[in-house]
């Protein structure tokens, strides 16, 4: 059969569509189940089983650690048309892992889950569906898809973590693990299916992305600019910094003298601010390159935590860090979506951005246990909170260094 031949992008359907709809019930739930589960669950397993956090949270590295390995192959077949297979496929096993977790009783077993469950955040999360977006659309026709996704995943902590704390006091975690699983196999399986046709994404395949050595050559020539290493710079950056700092939040504001309830209110402020973030984007600057937005926003990371090292221990210092933190978090989330094909490439955007994500995912592993270290190694978090304005200063250094030295796309070449 020959490769089809190319079409005008499909205008993207309404946020009340079924694709974008389903794409988004699937993004809240799996968010929910598969990323902001995890403390909770882990917490009531160390009071239940007497496993250490070390040992838990092990698991939960080791499985960043294979979604950050996954990630190319992953873009890699979506960009081949098999969306549907991987998101809907992704759910399902999700599924059938938090059976298993459910069961466990050796460490062993319990890694397999739980290792396997974060290596499937590679296949359900936000870079899968993006690119199921982009190869619907087109990538410079995303936007609004893209954005829209994120506008459902910024609620999912917000319904899921109260949703399984009152599960796990219930009727217990390990029946709060099988809830998870009809979630991810009725939810989250069924939405992505529905969702994703793939006869109307190969419909729409650009006769330069269908080739196999096509789609090599743009990651190589992807590969080769220097603009590509200063994004991977960014973005690796952000995901240590944002990885370590929310794991490591709440020990960390009450060790600077905050009082549970000023740490606890200001944790609640960030789900929500991260929606009102995406939203004020896309009222106030719908058409702004995202180059620009990005450039913005990536400098108000080390002024906040700045801010966060000088302020003293008040509710509403706190919940102000709270907002702005949460506010730049979530219009990042839609610069990471759309900043390669603005200024990299627009071939093979699944490939491309899985490349991208793959040392991004890994420091996101890693973080966490590192900073667990150093404040080991300096006994306090002051060192940790030096170290996370390190990688904000980073951040904003590497964005804008691809700004400086990128050119935007101008065509599918």
């Amino acid at each position: 059969m020959g490769v089809p031949s190319p079409a005008a992008p499909e205008p993207l359907p309404g946020a009340r569509g079924l694709f974008l709809s389903g794409l988004g019930i699937g993004q809240v739930c799996s968010w929910g189940t598969l990323y902001y589960s995890f403390p909770l669950i882990a917490q009531a397993m160390s009071t239940d089983l007497g496993w250490s956090k070390a040992q838990l949270y092990g698991a939960a590295t080791l499985g960043l650690a294979l979604a950050g390995l996954a990630a190319y192959p992953v873009g890699v077949w979506i960009d081949r048309g098999h969306g549907r297979a991987i998101m809907a496929g992704g759910s399902l096993l999700a599924g059938l892992l938090f059976v298993l977790w459910s069961q466990v009783g050796s460490m062993a077993l319990f890694y397999l889950a739980a290792a396997g469950i974060g290596a499937m955040q590679a296949a359900t999360l936000y870079d899968p569906a993006f690119a199921v977006v982009a190869r619907r659309t087109g990538p410079m026709q995303a936007r609004s898809g893209i954005t829209t996704l994120t506008m459902w995943g910024g609620f999912a902590s917000t319904v899921f973590i109260p949703l399984i704390q009152l599960l796990i006091e219930g009727i217990g975690w390990r029946e709060t693990l099988l809830v998870m699983a009809a979630i991810n196999i009725a939810i989250c399986g069924t939405a992505n299916f529905l969702a994703i046709d793939p006869s109307r994404d190969l419909a729409r395949l650009p006769a330069s992305a269908a080739p196999e050595e096509g789609r090599r050559s743009a990651v190589g020539e992807a590969l080769r600019q220097p603009v590509f290493w200063a994004l991977a710079v960014a973005f690796t950056a952000y995901a240590a910094m944002f990885s370590g700092f929310t794991f490591h939040l709440y020990p960390l504001l009450i060790e600077r003298g905050f009082d549970t309830h000023a740490v606890v209110g200001a944790i609640a402020i960030i789900g929500p601010a991260q929606v009102a973030g995406r939203i004020a984007i896309t009222v106030l600057a719908p058409r702004a390159p995202v180059r620009v937005i990005g450039s913005l926003i990536v400098a108000v990371f080390p002024l906040a935590f700045l801010a966060l090292e000088l302020m003293p221990p008040a509710f509403t210092g706190v919940a102000l860090f709270a907002l702005a933190f949460g506010a730049v978090n979530g219009i990042i989330t839609i610069v990471r979506g759309l900043i390669v094909p603005e200024l990299l490439t627009r071939r093979a955007y699944g490939a491309v951005n899985g490349a991208l994500a793959f040392p991004a995912l890994i420091a996101r592993a890693a973080a966490p246990a590192g900073l667990a270290v150093l404040w080991t190694a300096t006994g306090g978090y002051d060192a940790v909170l030096v170290a996370i304005i390190a990688a904000s200063l980073v951040v904003a250094a590497g964005f804008w260094t691809a700004t400086a030295i990128g050119r935007p796309v101008t065509d599918d070449a």
